[in-house]
């Protein structure tokens, strides 16, 4: 399934509907993890990978592992970029795929990045669940109207397939076996 909302309580909220306690979890745009804190307290068996490129995270980052300890990975960078989904991609597929994609960039800016980030990065690890916090696609939904009936009842867009795996990640088959 895949849930959009904006309000971040309404995001926080989504996340314990969804997450469960030995969940793999790929957050992006983890900024200085006080999502993340709430996601490793509702997944305190599972795995978080939290991502973010902003210079406040590092070290609110790092403060935030120590107290909540290994099951918690920060990578600091910019999550438009093929290298780092590569890395996320590989470190994933060795701990047995993503459950829960998690997609936190800027809140209400840049619907069609984040769009693009969800796609791509969907596409690759084709995560059970995913929630995306951006009020721009939470208007587009609401102000759209179609005919048409497509739905997925995964976290990514079954009806694409493979479309949105970057050639290079395909050429190295890095998606998740999990499915």
């Amino acid at each position: 399934m895949i849930k959009i909302v904006y309000d971040i309580k309404v995001y926080r909220e989504g996340l314990k509907d969804i997450i469960k306690e030995d969940d793999v979890v790929v957050e992006l745009g983890c900024h200085v993890g006080n999502s993340t804190r709430i996601i490793s307290q509702i997944a305190p068996y599972g795995r978080i990978i939290a991502l973010d490129k902003s210079s406040q995270s590092e070290k609110k980052m790092q403060k935030l592992i120590k107290e909540e300890g290994s099951l918690i990975e920060f990578i600091k960078g910019d999550v438009r970029l093929h290298e780092i989904l590569e890395e996320v991609a590989k470190k994933v597929n060795k701990i047995g795929g993503c459950d829960v994609l998690s997609v936190d960039l800027g809140g209400g800016y840049h619907p069609d990045t984040t769009f693009k980030v969800f796609f791509i990065w969907s596409s690759t690890l084709k995560p059970r669940e995913t929630i995306i916090r951006n009020r721009g696609l939470l208007d587009f939904i609401h102000s759209s109207t179609s005919s048409e009936i497509i739905s997925s009842n995964n976290g990514w867009l079954e009806s694409c397939g493979d479309d949105g795996i970057p050639t290079r990640l395909k050429e190295l088959k890095l998606w998740s076996p999990k499915l």
